[in-house]
């Protein structure tokens, strides 16, 4: 089961160096059990059902907070939705548990209110991973380290994280990035560990991707996003510290969990299968960022590809984008799910 932490625990669920390099199989050990709780998302829905894996927070179970205007004195919040993405990852082989928190939003306080409604033990999170270093995943470490109150924990991100960046749309204001410090992370009790390349942590049960090899001909990264270099600013579609987490679940195959997916859901999903040496998919879930006019046109191949996959499990939210979540509804109905804050999947390795 989870420790209690400290240096001891810290080290160890630091991301090392994955053996092998990328074009040979991550010995990726299979889990008996993973739960990917979502703490943020851009949606909320209080009345939303179980579906397949997945368990909703309705509103009746959340605890309440004061309200004078009513005679009780009291009432249900529900959860915050923002644009922002934040999930929990539970890791179960044998008997040992494993959790870490993939992004953190986009608000302050935001992820640690919805952590504190969902009554999760902030304590038991053995390390932070970061999909990039945009503000909306980003966003919530000031209201985590208030609730862990300054102990240490590891920080698991690709060293361009802190780039300068901002986006310059013809005619229209540029508009600059919120930048990260590492400084200001460390000084709250975050150690950080970069790394370009695959990482595997929390005993060899979470693989981190590190750079994603981008290999379709339509997923081209994001336009207008630049990245300012030697005092000038340049192009950055690409978006290179973009990473995923995967976890393969015994007798299933591989969940891959997205934070924006800039660097293309269609190529996230086949690194990993790459990576790792599987041939099934069993679920992917997180951002496929398909909304706006510049992606609406590569939402029939990204959906063709996927459909060529054939996930079990298809969540896909954050940035995704309307319009691509009712296609992916439409070709995919036995596999997509609509994704709520407070979603708790529940993915449990074959019989036998």
């Amino acid at each position: 089961m989870c420790d209690g932490g400290g240096p001891e625990a810290a080290q160890r669920s630091a991301p090392r160096a994955a053996g092998g390099a990328a074009v040979d199989p991550i010995s990726l050990e299979p889990v008996d059990e993973l739960v990917v709780t979502m703490l943020m998302d851009n949606t909320y829905d209080g009345l939303m059902a179980d579906l397949g894996p997945a368990r909703r927070t309705p509103i009746a179970r959340l605890p309440t907070v004061p309200a004078p205007q009513y005679e009780e004195r009291r009432t249900y919040p529900g959860l915050v939705a923002e644009h922002g993405f934040s999930a929990l990852v539970t890791v179960r082989r044998g008997g040992t548990t494993h959790v870490l928190l993939f992004d953190t939003g986009i608000s302050p306080d935001g992820l640690a209110i919805n952590t504190e409604r969902l009554g999760v033990d902030v304590g038991t999170i053995e390390a932070v991973v970061l999909s990039h270093g945009h503000l909306d995943h980003a966003g919530g470490f000031a209201g985590l380290s208030r609730l862990r109150r300054g102990t240490s924990l590891p920080l698991a991100v690709h060293p361009l994280v802190w780039t300068h960046r901002r986006f310059a749309m013809p005619g229209a204001p540029e508009w600059v990035l919120p930048t990260l410090s590492r400084a200001a992370l460390e000084s709250e009790g975050f150690t950080v560990v970069e790394r370009r390349q695959p990482s595997l942590l929390l005993d060899d049960a979470v693989l981190i991707t590190g750079e994603v090899d981008r290999t379709t001909d339509f997923e081209r990264g994001l336009p207008f996003h630049e990245a300012r270099s030697d005092g000038s600013w340049e192009p950055d579609p690409l978006i290179l510290d973009e990473q995923a987490l995967v976890v393969h679940v015994r007798g299933r195959g591989l969940v891959v969990l997205t934070g924006c997916g800039h660097a293309g859901a269609v190529n996230i999903a086949r690194h990993a299968l790459r990576l790792t040496g599987t041939d099934r998919l069993h679920a992917m879930l997180g951002g496929f960022h398909l909304t706006g006019a510049a992606f609406e046109p590569i939402i029939e191949p990204t959906v063709a590809a996927f459909t060529d996959l054939a996930p079990d499990v298809l969540v896909p939210a954050h940035c995704t984008g309307w319009k691509a979540q009712h296609r992916f509804a439409e070709a995919l109905p036995e596999a997509f799910i609509p994704n709520a804050v407070g979603t708790a999947y529940a993915f449990a390795a074959a019989p036998g």
